[in-house]
């Protein structure tokens, strides 16, 4: 996490000698300050990851899944007939050309991960969570359907702040 003397105002409750991004940290530590505990927060990166925080704000874990932009460029790059595109919600969900059903495919896949991984984890964890969407592609996803409770365009920097002011007191 940057300098080893930097300290978290939550606590990291993973399986020892586990490295944690810390990304995930970070904004793990602006979701607790933001909304408190029980959030599922969603971070369409490179990755898309989905970190767990705890009714006390303990980062437990999550899950990663490959992101919207790599899985687009994966079609595209591993089947030779398949063209670059960017992601877009489609105007339906059955294409009609090689674009659409990509599009397609890609959108209403992930919107059917996202659901499907918060579901389990709120199942899992077993107490009601809030879903908190950032990152890049949050806009598209937040925008068009219902999966999130609420959108932080700037969760990172909200974080690296709480951090800071967290660290200049001790």
């Amino acid at each position: 996490m940057g300098r080893m003397d930097c300290q978290l105002p939550i606590a990291v409750r993973v399986d020892s000698g586990t490295a944690v991004g810390p990304d995930r940290l970070v904004n793990s530590v602006a979701g607790h300050n933001l909304f408190g505990g029980d959030l599922i927060i969603v971070d369409f990166g490179t990755a898309t990851t989905f970190d767990v925080v705890d009714s006390d704000g303990a980062y437990i874990g999550g899950s990663i899944a490959p992101g919207v932009n790599l899985s687009l460029e994966a079609l595209h790059q591993a089947a030779a007939a398949l063209p670059h595109v960017d992601i877009s919600k489609p105007h339906s969900v059955i294409g009609t050309n090689t674009v659409a059903c990509m599009q397609s495919g890609v959108f209403w896949g992930y919107v059917g991960l996202v659901r499907e991984i918060c579901d389990r984890i709120k199942a899992e964890h077993a107490l009601p969570m809030k879903v908190i969407s950032t990152g890049g592609l949050a806009p598209l996803f937040q925008q068009s359907v219902h999966l999130f409770d609420a959108f932080e365009d700037e969760l990172t920097m909200h974080g690296l702040t709480v951090i800071h002011q967290f660290n200049k007191e001790i």
